[in-house]
């Protein structure tokens, strides 16, 4: 793996600490990460967890660990509610949009990766439907039948929680706490309330059902995940995330059916990001708050005063650790941008620059202080911070005339990580908007140099404080003077 000060730590849920992060089969890793439920337009809390997911894939093959990435889609099975009674939730979408659920599935997974290709988000080396792989869940089902996991009654089967000792280890829920996380009906066919659906009866108008050996009917929300993740990345793998929502009882519900079916650990480190909030509240489509990532795109939003680009969004998400919670508004958007536009004025400055006069830079001490950074759970808030320093003092050099003799060389590391890492490269070949603003810039502090050694004070001061004003900070040194964009 690369060469770093400090080793990679992730903090597992399931243990409740950061630990070495040790794959199970090195260099090889698998990750599986939940993904959309698609009957809707992907919102804001989506793309946190998703751009979250994407940065620690990126920084593991950073590493040079060999990823396999698998992110679901679940088109069937998720009821409203969460549970294992109600709606489906494509179903309901397709009754109210008069459409079929097959083609709600296909337009919102089309606008899933629609948003996140905008985002700059790589695709899944494997994006599994839950409908492509209902043979398999039924294997799974029947195979904890067989072990005394599972029951059937009525054409439906549960997962019996009180046969699984350890079930609540993830979520730290006690088994008489546990209710599956949703309504529990009175009238329910389960041994006890807490059990969960791994297959349900359809009714005679349900849409969506597959024949089974206990019923025509269709797979519960938990183990669909089981069975892909089984057979994608086997029955142990190293990393699966997800939205802390997840936890429980999506997640905890994984864990119970897997294990209890293969006798071995599922998963070793588990990964949750938090949530979008809004004014302290979450921020999703149950409460009527979301704002899809089209209407960010657009601007077409009443929480809205105008459209944000894409890079924007993705770049204030990074600004904060996929473990806390993101509260959002405009103005945090607008420093974002600000924030953005900054990084990339440096960097099209760096690469329009070419070896110079100048001391070769540390391009270790670089590498360390962002490796450090990224090690600690991946914390991009503080390996955007490292950037920014680094970026700072080499625009310095340049615009001082001192440019680094190895400039290529730290050039393409500049590159790897800004791009390679973060995904937030600047568009286009560098000679756009920013290098019209650099351009600017730099014009007037000549001309506030000549004014200077004419001794007309009052427009240097004039140009200096104007500067400000527009959110260029300017500093006077005894190398020149160089820019800063706040």
């Amino acid at each position: 793996m690369a060469d770093s000060q400090s080793k990679l730590h992730v903090y597992n849920t399931l243990s409740r600490k950061k630990e070495l992060f040790e794959p199970l089969n090195p260099p090889f890793v698998g990750m599986y990460v939940c993904g959309p439920t698609v009957y809707g337009d992907a919102h804001l809390g989506h793309a946190k967890s998703y751009v979250a997911f994407d940065v620690i894939l990126r920084y593991l093959r950073y590493l040079d660990y060999k990823v396999r990435y698998v992110q679901n889609i679940t088109d069937v099975g998720h009821l409203v509610g969460n549970g294992d009674d109600g709606e489906d939730k494509l179903a309901k979408k397709a009754r109210l949009e008069q459409s079929d659920p097959m083609e709600i599935a296909e337009k919102y997974t089309y606008t899933y990766f629609r948003d996140m290709d905008a985002l700059n988000v790589l695709r899944p080396d494997i994006s599994p439907r839950a409908t492509g792989h209902i043979p398999e869940q039924i294997e799974m089902i029947e195979t904890l039948i067989e072990k005394g996991h599972a029951y059937e009654v009525n054409g439906n089967v549960y997962f019996e929680v009180s046969s699984d000792p350890d079930y609540g280890k993830l979520s730290g829920r006690k088994l008489e706490e546990a209710e599956s996380g949703t309504r529990v009906e009175t009238a329910s066919d389960k041994k006890a309330p807490e059990d969960f659906a791994l297959w349900k009866k359809a009714d005679d108008g349900h849409l969506m059902k597959w024949h089974s050996p206990w019923s025509e009917g269709y797979p519960g929300w938990h183990v669909e995940c089981s069975a892909m993740s089984n057979k994608y990345l086997g029955e142990s793998f190293d990393i699966h995330g997800g939205g802390l929502e997840n936890q429980f009882p999506h997640h905890e519900c994984e864990i119970a059916q897997s294990e209890c079916a293969h006798g071995k650990e599922f998963v070793k480190y588990w990964l949750h990001n938090n949530m979008v909030t809004l004014e302290g509240q979450k921020m999703g489509k149950s409460l009527g708050n979301a704002i899809s990532l089209e209407q960010f795109f657009t601007g077409d939003h009443r929480l809205l005063t105008r459209s944000w680009a894409p890079e924007v969004i993705r770049f204030f998400l990074l600004q904060s650790h996929y473990r806390s919670t993101t509260d959002f508004s405009e103005d945090a958007l607008e420093a974002a941008e600000t924030g953005l536009k900054n990084l990339h004025s440096m960097v099209n400055t760096i690469e329009k620059a070419e070896n110079g006069p100048g001391d070769a830079y540390d391009v270790e001490s670089f590498r360390s202080a962002f490796d450090t950074a990224m090690n600690d759970d991946f914390n991009s808030a503080q390996g955007i911070a490292v950037l920014f320093e680094h970026l700072k003092e080499l625009r310095k050099r340049i615009t001082n005339g001192s440019s680094p003799s190895n400039l290529d060389e730290v050039k393409a590391y500049i590159r790897k990580v800004v791009d390679g890492v973060m995904g937030i490269w600047p568009s286009g070949s560098g000679d756009g908007k920013a290098d019209v603003t650099e351009g600017l810039v730099q014009l007037l502090i000549e001309i506030r140099k000549e004014a200077r050694a004419n001794k007309d004070f009052a427009l240097s001061d004039k140009i200096r404080d104007d500067l400000k004003e527009l959110g260029v900070q300017l500093m006077d040194g005894k190398d020149g003077t160089t820019f800063e964009i706040d």
